[in-house]
């Protein structure tokens, strides 16, 4: 399974020991799952660890070896994710984890991304941590 991180879920593996986020990597690690971001989720969760908790940032650039990147969106494709109700400065996100053809999108974002948890947007879920887990442990 294919999963592309938005960067609060990178940025939430990186702020604390023990975080579920973590999780991910792991099952990862275990050939469970690929994870994927895009360039900007990962320079968005690198500045926001560096800005709230700095010295984390180490722990952020340890899991930065385990994420496959992916291809930078254009505009139609961004275009079309904005399309979805997202704010435009999360519709690079959208577009990216559609372009890149993942599964799921894991998303903390309820503000932005809420109102399409557990739709399906061009051909991915958009999932919480939490049920991306739990989905991730039931195909065990």
């Amino acid at each position: 399974m294919r999963l592309f991180l938005d960067a609060n879920i990178l940025f939430s593996a990186a702020y604390r020991d023990g975080s579920p986020a973590l999780l991910l990597f792991e099952l990862a690690s275990a050939d469970r799952c690929i994870v994927l971001t895009s360039a900007f989720a990962w320079d968005e969760a690198r500045r926001n660890i560096a800005l709230k908790c700095p010295h984390r940032t180490t722990i952020l650039d340890a899991l930065r070896g385990q994420l496959e990147y992916t291809p930078v969106p254009d505009a139609s494709a961004i275009a079309d994710a904005a399309k979805q109700g997202v704010p435009d400065k999360d519709a690079p996100i959208l577009a990216a984890a559609c372009v890149a053809e993942v599964d799921i999108l894991v998303t903390g974002d309820r503000t932005h991304f809420g109102h399409l948890y557990g739709e399906t947007v061009g051909g991915l879920r958009v999932l919480t941590l939490k049920d991306t887990l739990a989905r991730l442990l039931e195909d065990q």
